[in-house]
């Protein structure tokens, strides 16, 4: 095994010699009979660079078989794109796409004999540096290494492998989610929308899906593999033993209950901690601290899980005081987005765990907590939201109509879906005032102008009340 990584560490040198060097330093080419036919590569999509490392590296044709890639030693290869920040680490540029989820298969195996497993225990993973407007053979590997699963990962990574299967088994695979489960996702795989297989106990056709580590789980692979020790992480599960006793969940509540019914004062003093309780991310600090994290620290299995808290504070009358928005989405890039990669689904997609504050006599106290994603119907009904709002934007129909009010001041109002065309969720501005605006890709045919208030999508409080917090 140690042979193949050392081959594989030799990907890069043998590309520089064959394609860069002679670009780079003016040296001659080989020549024409021995240059590699990866010239003539005709792949093509997202995952081209894979296709390219097994073809004409690796020699082999690139499949879809259930074994693994290299199934004398049972290991799977697996390239996957970085993005570089602004500070010049390496984060990973999205999930890492497994195989094929077979729902006919699956729902007679257990984990351990699983194709999951077979395929998925041992992977050599070649991160290479994605640059926009490059040419595939451009692309720099900037990892290689040999991979598997650490044991406190994979009694949570095979709660999620058994949730998958237990859905399908129910015949609800058309309704799987990757806000289901916490470090292995389910996400669609194919070359479009209309991708779907049959399932085993339902008529309804199922989107094709794919295992995947999701995003935040791939960037804690990287910073493994590179060695970082930059970033500090406070653990919720200590080692293995508590992870096979307890799932991340359970854990989370298990936590806040004693808090229940308590107000912000009483909980700070009985976690005999200093924090200010005026800052923005005093909520944040607080649900670390309840959770037993250091405030300095970020939440390793939140990270891993990607998993997005939001604090809600309630009315006595359990209505949420305000709506919950969502990050502002472009106008030039919402026209060019489909809705099943738009990122408003993605978000939608994601575990959320809601903090459930309630105001009485002015002072708030800590009501529960709740893991949640949103349900397949409601994502149906969002979809609507989405597609009209991208419609109204395309025809540059924003502004329905203008009226001054009793002191002088313009009003516009939008043709933008509000809380009565859904009950699940609207869009209205998101913006410092009416001056921070957006680019439009078509001018508004009313005011005439090429840009507009920055808008977001929210859900509605009603909704919040109904189809979370009371549920």
């Amino acid at each position: 095994m140690s042979r193949l990584i050392d081959i594989a560490l030799g990907i890069a040198e043998e590309i520089l010699f064959w394609l860069f060097l002679p670009k780079k330093i003016g040296t001659k080419s080989p020549p024409l009979g021995e240059r590699p036919k990866i010239l003539e590569h005709s792949y093509s999509g997202k995952g081209n660079f894979g296709q390219v490392l097994e073809k004409f590296y690796f020699g082999y044709e690139p499949n879809s078989v259930s074994e693994a890639d290299f199934a004398q030693i049972g290991m799977e290869l697996k390239s996957s794109p970085l993005k570089q920040l602004k500070n010049d680490e390496f984060r990973s540029k999205e999930r890492l796409v497994l195989n094929i989820i077979n729902y006919v298969n699956v729902v007679n195996q257990n984990f351990e004999n699983s194709d999951f497993v077979k395929k998925n225990a041992s992977i050599l993973l070649i991160f290479y540096l994605h640059q926009a407007g490059f040419d595939i053979l451009d692309y720099l590997i900037k990892l290689v290494d040999e991979w598997s699963f650490p044991s406190t990962d994979l009694e949570i990574i095979k709660k999620d492998w058994e949730l998958i299967t237990k859905k399908i088994a129910e015949g609800k695979a058309h309704e799987l989610s990757e806000g289901d489960t916490f470090y292995l996702g389910a996400c669609t795989k194919g070359a479009n929308a209309l991708s779907v297989r049959k399932q085993p106990f339902s008529e309804i056709p199922a989107k094709q899906r794919a295992y995947s580590f999701k995003q935040g789980y791939v960037n804690h692979i990287i910073a493994s593999i590179a060695n970082e020790s930059k970033e500090i992480y406070g653990k919720l599960i200590p080692n293995v033993q508590v992870a096979k006793k307890q799932t991340i969940e359970e854990i989370v509540i298990s936590k806040f209950k004693p808090f229940y019914g308590k107000t912000e004062e009483e909980i700070i003093k009985i976690l005999k901690i200093k924090i200010n309780t005026k800052a923005k991310n005093f909520y944040a600090s607080l649900t670390k601290a309840i959770l037993g994290i250091e405030l300095d620290k970020e939440i390793e299995e939140f990270e891993k899980a990607e998993i997005i808290v939001k604090t809600v504070r309630l009315k006595e009358n359990d209505l949420p005081k305000e709506d919950i928005s969502f990050p502002n989405f472009k106008y030039e890039e919402i026209v060019n987005e489909d809705w099943e990669d738009s990122d408003f689904k993605d978000v939608l997609e994601h575990k959320f765990l809601f903090v459930f504050f309630q105001f009485e006599n002015e002072k708030l106290i800590l009501r529960k907590v709740k893991f949640w994603n949103m349900p397949y119907l409601d994502l149906i009904e969002v979809e609507k939201v989405w597609t009209k709002t991208k419609q109204i934007v395309a025809k540059g129909e924003i502004v329905k109509e203008i009226k001054t009010n009793k002191k002088g001041k313009e009003i516009r109002f939008t043709n933008f879906p509000s809380k009565k065309f859904s009950s699940i969720s609207h869009v209205r501005p998101h913006a410092k005032d009416s001056s921070d605006t957006f680019e439009l890709p078509k001018k508004d045919k009313l005011t005439k102008q090429n840009e507009y208030t920055k808008h977001c999508f929210w859900l509605n409080n009603t909704y919040v009340k109904n189809e979370i917090y009371l549920k």
